[in-house]
């Protein structure tokens, strides 16, 4: 009887192992779409949720379709020590990244290492007004240092700094291309991150400053027309804001609350 038992318990224990090593890439789907609240999927995801790959998309659409939102596959590697609370997963995208990026920590916190991700600038266009009507063209990417995140209840904080760069932006409504290069720098603390926007060069300038906190972003800023681009940027300045009163140059006023 005894015996019979052990055997049992040896079947069951290399059923559940053999269940554990082959659980599909699709389970790994679904903790992004769950982590990100629905507004991102995996796409063809193949493998393991060990060892796997798939492309990063938006919510699916009615008939079960993704849409790709970033360049090439991402590969992932997830230890099986996750299992008892020491997470170490490794990222490869050489389409979008550019490097391979490590998280690992626990359950509860977590240390990203420094790299940076290409972005397509037509995605921006999904974020709303005014951006979906100037339809923005460029090329982007979004670098950080070694970032630490922490959850906290149903949320997570993150400390360290992000920096985007959008390069030769251009828009559908002007002719003018590119209209310029600019930095957008976020300083996190927290579940709340300072951010500072400033134009390295290009005919639109392009300056301000805010936070983001509690899923809101305030933003004040201003744009402008270099010299000798005032009437060739008029109707596109217009569209942004309302003109600051007093000002000697069309100098427009950005404001997002």
């Amino acid at each position: 009887m005894k015996r019979a038992v052990l055997w049992l318990l040896a079947i069951v224990l290399s059923a559940g192992l053999t269940i554990l090593v082959f659980l599909p890439a699709s389970w790994m789907g679904q903790i992004v779409e769950s982590q990100s609240g629905g507004r991102l999927t995996l796409g063809d995801a193949q493998g393991t949720l060990w060892r796997g790959s798939a492309f990063v998309g938006g919510a699916a659409s009615k008939d079960g379709a993704v849409t790709p939102l970033l360049p090439g596959r991402f590969s992932w590697r997830l230890s099986p020590l996750v299992l008892f609370g020491s997470v170490d997963v490794e990222l490869q995208n050489p389409d979008a990244l550019t490097q391979p990026v490590t998280l690992r920590g626990g359950w509860s916190s977590w240390e990203v290492s420094p790299a940076a991700l290409m972005l397509p600038a037509d995605g921006l266009a999904g974020l709303g007004a005014p951006l979906n009507t100037l339809a923005p063209s460029g090329q982007m990417k979004l670098s950080w240092s070694s970032l630490h995140l922490a959850r906290e209840g149903q949320a997570v904080s993150l400390n360290g700094r992000t920096t985007l760069e959008m390069q030769d932006m251009s828009s559908r409504l002007t002719p003018v291309k590119p209209l310029g290069s600019y930095q957008l720098a976020f300083d996190w603390k927290g579940q709340q991150a300072a951010l500072a926007l400033n134009s390295q060069r290009g005919p639109l300038l392009l300056s301000g400053a805010g936070k983001f906190a509690n899923g809101r972003l305030e933003f004040s800023g201003q744009a402008e027309a270099a010299t000798g681009f005032e009437d060739q940027l008029g109707g596109l300045l217009s569209m942004l804001g309302q003109r600051k009163p007093n000002s000697v140059k069309n100098v427009i006023a950005l404001e997002f609350r």
